[in-house]
């Protein structure tokens, strides 16, 4: 089952605040990446319906940034919204989780939520991480290049979770 990232990104947010752990907007996406990668692994399927691009500061869905931009440094304090084409007004995303899904995200966003933002980019940067493949492609810079759920999971398959 593929969501929406901004509902996978209303669950990292909620699941953060549970926590107590914070999370900025470079936070949530690395948190989110790291989400669909482990399931595109473990479960054998994409989590998120969209693909990420590979950006200066690692993978990114663009309009999650675009939502939460205003937060810039600063810790997420509202959720991800959508337009309710029946209404005419917009409500926050949810997000209805099966119990496997559910189980890996609790497990990534436990492991992966500990850690600060500049560390989670660290990781997404590795070289020879799908980012770095698709930033460096063919020795040149490609900035906003799709990263194709194919390269995530042939990466992470040969790598054993950390959590």
């Amino acid at each position: 089952m593929t969501f929406d990232g901004r509902a996978i990104a209303n669950y990292v947010l909620d699941a953060s605040e549970a926590a107590g752990r914070p999370v900025t907007n470079l936070g949530l996406q690395k948190l989110v990446y790291f989400c669909h990668a482990w399931s595109l692994t473990i479960l054998g399927g994409p989590l998120i319906r969209h693909q990420f691009e590979a950006w200066q500061f690692g993978p990114v869905l663009q309009y999650l940034y675009r939502d939460f931009k205003i937060f810039d440094r600063k810790p997420i304090t509202t959720r991800a919204q959508k337009l309710n084409p029946g209404t005419g007004f917009t409500d926050t995303v949810g997000y209805v989780l099966d119990e496997e899904t559910a189980g890996l995200l609790e497990k990534v966003v436990g492991f992966y939520g500990r850690l600060s933002a500049g560390t989670l980019v660290e990781l997404s940067h590795a070289e020879g991480s799908p980012w770095d493949h698709v930033w460096r492609h063919e020795g040149r810079v490609n900035p906003g290049m799709r990263i194709s759920d194919e390269l995530i999971r042939q990466y992470y398959s040969r790598t054993p979770p950390p959590f």
